[in-house]
């Protein structure tokens, strides 16, 4: 399977539980020493193009660049040099994969819809049917709500993976993390709690922005994670002092299992974090794809060295 713009591997991760063995296209050097250190899968340390050969492949997946499809961005689209998806066409085009997977932010199936049906057309016309559906995080066991446009290239029958029947509110992912005050940290100033209730008055924000134990958590992104802003993610300890998360805190968050363990500085540690994919929803979508690979005859098997990881949410 090859994972294109992999990040840190969290999309990997779920499909590598599911038993499918990886192999890793990352650009940032931190993020693909993350996903060797973590995944049994190889991690090519490289910026990608349009003209990269890659190899045959039974499925394709990743997350081409956001940035130019994020509310949060300029929102250029195809006139964005960050684009990945003439990158993520050619591999589907060279590899020919039975199937394969995209992820992307809710913004490419509004304000950018244009650019999604062209891509789903030059992905129609390599003889795939492709179903897209907006799908969030929250509904997989994530503790976290996390809306994703999930898009599926098949050639015979494929369902979308079904909804947990309950959800996993923050105060379950962290337990005893929640409480946490280390001596030194990034507390908030006096000044910056200004700031911070300036912010959320002018955004007319009526429940305070810090994370509600008693119910799943805002959606993580490398800016609220890492920057020291009025979005900024915080928590309140029992003293009533605010901190920004932790990397350990904001992983759990994000699913990821407290052995994995993230390579770099802590603002790179919290930007891999946030750029991931949560693995227990990449789980879910990684069963559904398993499952519509047995119609074809097909299983993944890792080699018989290697035995799938144990993913499960930390509660």
């Amino acid at each position: 399977m090859l994972d294109l713009f992999a990040g840190c591997g969290g999309l990997a991760l779920g499909f590598e539980a599911n038993g499918f063995e990886t192999l890793g296209y990352e650009m940032d050097l931190d993020a693909c020493e993350t996903y060797r250190s973590n995944l049994f899968g190889e991690c090519l340390n490289i910026k990608l193009t349009p003209d990269f050969v890659f190899p045959k492949a039974d499925i394709v997946i990743g997350g081409p660049p956001c940035q130019p499809f994020s509310v949060g961005g300029l929102q250029n689209g195809i006139s964005d040099s960050r684009d990945g998806f003439p990158i993520f066409i050619s591999a589907i085009r060279q590899s020919q994969p039975s199937i394969f997977m995209f992820e992307n932010v809710r913004g490419l199936m509004y304000r950018n819809k244009w650019y999604l049906d062209q891509i789903i057309s030059e992905l129609e016309d390599l003889s795939y049917n492709v179903a897209y559906e907006l799908l969030n995080a929250v509904d997989y066991d994530v503790p976290q709500n996390r809306e994703r446009v999930i898009c599926v290239g098949y050639k015979k029958d494929f369902a979308f993976p079904p909804k947990s029947k309950s959800r996993v509110s923050a105060g379950m992912a962290l337990d005893e993390l929640a409480f946490i005050a280390p001596g030194e940290g990034k507390y908030l100033t006096e000044s910056m709690d200004a700031y911070v209730q300036r912010y959320e008055r002018a955004s007319k924000c009526i429940v305070p922005r810090d994370l509600h134990l008693n119910r799943p958590a805002r959606t993580l992104t490398c800016r609220n994670l890492a920057g020291a802003t009025g979005d900024m993610h915080r928590i309140r300890l029992p003293d009533g002092r605010r901190r920004r998360l932790t990397v350990s805190q904001a992983a759990r968050l994000q699913s990821f299992p407290d052995w994995f363990e993230f390579k770099g500085s802590e603002n790179s540690r919290l930007k891999q974090v946030g750029n991931a994919v949560a693995p227990m929803f990449a789980y879910a979508l990684a069963k559904s794809l398993k499952s519509c690979l047995a119609g074809y005859g097909s299983t993944p098997v890792l080699p018989a060295r290697k035995a799938p990881r144990q993913l499960t949410m930390q509660i």
